[in-house]
């Protein structure tokens, strides 16, 4: 059985206490019980409105204290619900407004656990708030225990504390930002001197090792740490690219404050479009990024260095499966095994090509969320990079498919060939060897193979992680793959997903 967990933290008025929930904010999830104990008045219900209008980013939404509803449900990135059982008479009770079992995905904050405390799960976060009148009328001290599992939040918790007091943030206001598809969780930090990006990384959960020995993040070079992320900004950062400065690292814990680039897009409208003239500079990045060879290792620090992992067919594979085991059952398909290993073997044989083709720096997820317009620079530094811890060795074609095959907004096909032919004159321009056709060709086969792998990567993200939003985009993935199966060089390809991959739900 797992210890408890437990730190005291001191706060001298209730910003201090939305500063606290804020930063627990960055750390739980669905699924998540977190308790608020204490005498009337002890500032309960104050720590649970701070934590839901920071998860609202709404600092002025209206949120009651549940005394006489007894729960309150809110929408917010999940469900949250927030819960006061101090007109409880026993657990027997819950059962019937609905609080036992509690919901699933769903995050919890309970007041008065007391009333019930055989009906709190083993897994939970304990905050008990007590006065403290000799440090003024509003002070409190919140004692927070992990229990469980959740013993590894509260520490990880008391950790970001000391992270950002000792990088002298731990007073400046937070706002919450959107997450992405990892485990990863972001916060914006205003101070009176500008603002900074607070990056919670923790390290990712190698999982079962079902891919040969190795966990799916093993096998296909996901960063399972901060590790890359800072390696391969230094790295782009000193070939004068606009990655953002790090100016707060603890790289061990995996806690990072950055370099702000705002919120500036390449994309516009509803539903939204590309920017071309974004797009344009964007393709201009990319070719210059191409242009030269660049190393296979990069600084990590003064003394250490990364060594950027390649992007082999053995990882193309994995990520080709991920349609086998997740996209098709749920479109309601059962392939047999010499069906299933007909396609890989297809596939094994087809990305002799790319994995062939010089090498460069693939960021991987290259596309509209991770590229911030920063009009106040000039040429190709107006594209800002902000996700690129997942980068690896291989084709050059891979990141320009990302950009416009963007999986989450729709690129004209018109477009997209504007901007292809965009980047192969650039290409061409610089190197005469350069090769058209054979760029053409390899394009085509890493949008199959991407937007094979973004069809099951999207199921899953349903099915395995709860995140329904993103099965909206399937029917666009289907679109892009089927232009890419249009090339020559996947006639064979063409036919085998006609016959075998029901389209997705419209």
């Amino acid at each position: 059985m797992t210890a408890p967990a437990t730190f005291t933290v001191a706060l001298s008025n209730e910003t201090a206490t939305a500063h606290l929930m804020a930063d627990l904010a960055l750390l739980v999830g669905p699924g998540d019980v977190i308790t608020l104990s204490g005498d009337l008045g002890a500032g309960k219900t104050a720590a649970a409105r701070a934590m839901i209008r920071y998860l609202a980013n709404d600092p002025m939404l209206e949120v009651p204290s549940p005394t006489f509803t007894l729960a309150q449900s809110y929408d917010l990135p999940f469900p949250l619900l927030h819960a006061d059982l101090y007109r409880i008479n026993d657990s027997s009770e819950l059962e019937e407004i609905g609080l036992s079992p509690l919901p699933e995905g769903t995050l919890a904050l309970i007041e008065w656990p007391e009333r019930a405390p055989d009906a709190l799960p083993e897994d939970r976060i304990a905050i008990a708030f007590s006065h403290r009148p000799a440090l003024g009328s509003t002070a409190r001290a919140a004692e927070i225990t992990g229990y469980g599992r959740a013993a590894a939040q509260v520490t990880r918790l008391s950790g970001l504390r000391k992270f950002l007091s000792d990088a002298g943030f731990l007073d400046t206001a937070r706002e919450r930002m959107p997450g992405d598809a990892s485990t990863r969780s972001y916060a914006r930090l205003i101070g009176d001197d500008g603002t900074s990006i607070l990056m919670n990384s923790p390290r990712r959960p190698d999982g079962p090792a079902i891919y040969d020995g190795k966990s799916y993040s093993g096998a296909v070079h996901l960063a399972e740490d901060v590790k890359p992320f800072v390696a391969i900004d230094n790295g782009l950062r000193a070939r004068g690219f606009s990655a953002p400065a790090i100016r707060h690292a603890d790289i061990e814990s995996g806690f990072l404050i950055t370099e702000d680039f705002g919120s500036g897009a390449i994309i516009e409208g509803d539903p939204p479009q590309p920017i071309a003239e974004r797009y344009e500079a964007a393709v201009d990045m990319l070719a210059e990024l191409h242009r030269e060879a660049l190393p296979e290792t990069v600084p990590l620090t003064p003394e250490l260095t990364y060594g950027i992992p390649v992007f082999d067919i053995d990882a193309w594979l994995v990520e080709i499966r991920l349609m086998l085991e997740w996209y098709l059952p749920d479109r309601g398909t059962e392939l047999s095994h010499e069906r299933r290993e007909e396609l890989v073997a297809m596939w094994r044989q087809l990305l002799e090509k790319p994995a062939t083709a010089p090498r460069t720096w693939v960021l991987r997820d290259f596309h509209s969320p991770n590229i911030i317009w920063l009009g106040d620079r000039t040429g190709i530094l107006r594209v800002g990079l902000i996700d690129f811890q997942d980068a690896v060795l291989g084709p050059a074609a891979y990141d320009l498919v990302s950009l416009l095959q963007d999986a989450r907004i729709d690129v004209p096909e018109q477009l997209e060939l504007t901007l292809l032919t965009r980047y192969i004159k650039a290409r061409r321009a610089a190197d005469i060897n350069f090769d058209p056709a054979g760029f053409a060709e390899l394009y085509a086969i890493m949008s199959a193979q991407r937007n094979t792998r973004l069809l099951g990567t999207f199921a899953r993200l349903n099915r395995r992680d709860g995140k329904p939003q993103y099965l909206r985009h399937q029917p666009r993935i289907w679109t892009y793959l089927n232009r890419s199966l249009a090339h020559p060089a996947l006639a064979a390809f063409r036919q085998w997903y006609a016959a075998n991959v029901p389209p997705p739900v419209p």
